[in-house]
């Protein structure tokens, strides 16, 4: 599959939140840097989050982060860009980050995805 960059504007009750994404291999894939606009906090919070996710053996690093690159403005060149290899989170560890985060965002994130997966397991048993 293709892989994308696509701007997800994620509604919460205080403001619009306008998130880089990628889409790939049917899934979609956040940086940290993303992950801590769309749950409310700083970088280093979804690193700590994330390693503390990898140690418990919760996710296998592996599996959920991709490094892909990215082509962006060169700093110093106006005009030129550049190629960078960016580590990118699936939705697998998107989901524990936001179980784990303590912030309005997330709070929001986990009734968002609770009424997801309700709205789901009631299609899925009435067929």
């Amino acid at each position: 599959m293709k892989k994308e960059i696509q701007f997800i504007l994620y509604n919460t009750p205080q403001e619009n939140v306008k998130i880089e994404a990628v889409v790939k291999d049917d899934t979609l894939w956040l940086t940290q840097k993303a992950m801590s606009q769309l749950f409310g906090v700083q970088v280093p919070a979804i690193s700590k989050h994330l390693k503390n996710i990898f140690n418990e053996g919760e996710l296998d690093e592996k599996v959920v982060v991709s490094i892909l690159e990215i082509t962006t403005q060169h700093g110093a060149i106006e005009g030129k860009t550049q190629i960078q290899g960016t580590q990118f989170y699936n939705l697998d560890a998107i989901i524990s980050v936001g179980y784990r985060v303590n912030s309005a965002k997330a709070t929001h994130f986990r009734i968002w995805a609770t009424k997801v997966l309700k709205e789901y397991m009631l299609k899925v048993t009435n067929v």
